[in-house]
């Protein structure tokens, strides 16, 4: 154990590595705040992989009067086209109207809404869709004769985290995975903490002017059982599960449909030939860390596509799934797990002499930068000579696309490296945006990549990912920083982690 540093405080502990904390932490240090940032397993190990993928303005919430959190997720739509061009785009959702899930004036009155509340810029309006003329409804079920055309924003959600994290630490945030605060005291204006790394049983000590919680599922752990404060806030977790299945249309554009429970359905392209398709609402209180989808989720969600389609999907269908818990701010008991608010809200603890414990309940990916912004601002009182906010203008690492238009930059990517096949040039711009260059350094062949591990993975990329995302283990590299699991065999995977193994030894 090594002994507490109390002549060299820190400035800000942040606890979580999923979206909010890596958020936090990037925000916290281009102020000018020293940072540390522990998360007790993976960056985006939690919810933050397991999302919709969407920076969306959340339709549905406009049935519950959140007009507020509407307006700023869909402000939030075109700051991050502008910051991370890369990592986000447009994409065209199809919502068929069905009558008995709610009126045609309801639905055009909130897609009215839609359109206007967020100032949009990039981002286009809604339109009336025929269904028995347009090429979107040949795959629909002949009984569904209208629909309605909206747009909202595509996200690669954990890279997102990643990226964000990245930032952080160029900006001198130090990024601790799988490290857990096991303990945190308070001495008069300081917090006493000690960190565990999982992997080698080491602790360190250090102090910090501040802690943000951002811990999640575990918020209330956090508090609770490290920091030793009492809240009156609660999370309530609830379930939400995708599945994938292979695509049964043409064209780049989804589908949303009106479950029965009032709830909306998202079905959208995935890669070039598969469809990802949620989420359910499920009440859930055991461990996040046990989280898996169950058979009656798969079932609910094939009877509302099947309701839909006229390709009927069964089980056997389904090629991969994931669940994810999210933590949402408990405002009402009597709601049901739809209705719980999907705003965030904060609770301080501390001030004058106390040092203070900021912990963010709730919240959602889409949201992510005004918490974290949000959060700062809250800390002014105890950071005054801190710069002011930031972010809303600054692209995330590889987002410097001029004038952030990605098709145009991507061309000339793709003509500064004219040896790499189409669907691998626009993995790399996809994922690491202008820093792709700097990854393919060096490297004019594609036997310049080192070992090809299947489909589009090669060794180049495991070594970046390595150096520069904090990635250790198979599952790091292909289910989160980024999706070459789904393309590889059993075999591959389990080449690819014998290659991880040895490579660490080495």
């Amino acid at each position: 154990m090594t002994p507490t540093d109390t002549a060299n405080p820190i400035d800000l502990l942040v606890i979580g590595g999923g979206i909010n904390g890596a958020g936090v932490a990037r925000d916290a240090a281009g102020r000018g705040l020293n940072v540390i940032l522990c998360e007790k397993d993976d960056l985006a190990q939690g919810t933050s992989s397991r999302s919709g993928k969407y920076i969306h303005g959340g339709l549905r919430y406009l049935e519950y009067y959140e007009f507020r959190l509407v307006r700023e997720a869909l402000i939030e739509r075109e700051v991050v086209l502008q910051v991370a061009p890369h990592l986000g785009w447009p994409l065209r959702l199809i919502l068929p109207h069905s009558p008995e899930q709610r009126p045609r004036w309801l639905i055009r009155l909130g897609l009215f809404l839609y359109d206007n509340l967020g100032g949009r810029k990039r981002v286009p309006g809604t339109r009336a869709v025929n269904l028995t003329r347009a090429p979107e409804g040949q795959i629909v079920n002949a009984q569904f004769k209208n629909a309605f055309a909206y747009w909202d924003v595509w996200i690669d959600d954990a890279r997102l985290v990643v990226l964000n994290a990245v930032d952080a630490a160029r900006r001198g945030a130090e990024v601790l995975t799988r490290t857990t605060c096991t303990s945190a005291r308070r001495d008069g204006g300081l917090w006493h903490a000690t960190l565990r790394d999982s992997r080698t049983g080491a602790t360190r000590n250090i102090t910090a002017r501040a802690i943000v919680n951002t811990a999640g599922p575990w918020v209330e752990q956090v508090l609770g059982n490290v920091a030793g404060v009492n809240s009156q806030r609660r999370v309530r977790l609830v379930k939400g599960s995708h599945i994938i299945t292979k695509r049964w249309w043409q064209g780049d554009h989804g589908y949303v449909l009106q479950a029965p429970d009032k709830r909306l359905i998202f079905v959208n392209p995935y890669f070039d030939d598969l469809a990802l398709i949620g989420t359910t609402d499920i009440p859930f209180s055991d461990r996040p860390e046990d989280v898996q989808i169950a058979p009656e989720e798969t079932d609910y969600l094939l009877t509302i596509l099947n309701r839909y389609f006229t390709t009927q999907l069964t089980p056997d269908d389904v090629l991969h799934s994931y669940s994810g818990v999210r933590p949402l701010f408990d405002d009402d008991e009597s709601k049901g797990a739809s209705a719980v608010t999907r705003d965030y809200t904060f609770e301080l603890d501390g001030g004058g002499d106390r040092a203070p414990i900021l912990s963010a309940f709730g919240g959602k990916l889409t949201t992510y930068r005004k918490l974290s912004e949000h959060a700062l601002q809250k800390l002014v009182p105890f950071f005054p000579a801190m710069a002011k906010d930031w972010t809303a203008t600054a692209p995330l690492p590889g987002g410097d696309v001029p004038g952030a238009d990605f098709d145009s930059w991507f061309k000339g990517f793709a003509a500064d490296h004219p040896w790499l096949p189409d669907p691998l040039a626009r993995h790399y711009a996809r994922c690491y945006g202008t820093d792709a260059p700097k990854l393919l350094a060096g490297a004019k062949a594609l036997p310049d990549l080192g070992q090809h591990f299947g489909a589009l993975f090669y060794e180049v990329e495991a070594d970046w990912l390595i150096q520069n995302e904090w990635a250790e283990t198979a599952d790091d590299i292909l289910t989160r920083r980024t999706k070459h699991g789904i393309f590889l065999t059993k075999a591959q995977i389990a080449a690819f982690d014998q290659w991880l193994q040895q490579a660490a030894a080495a």
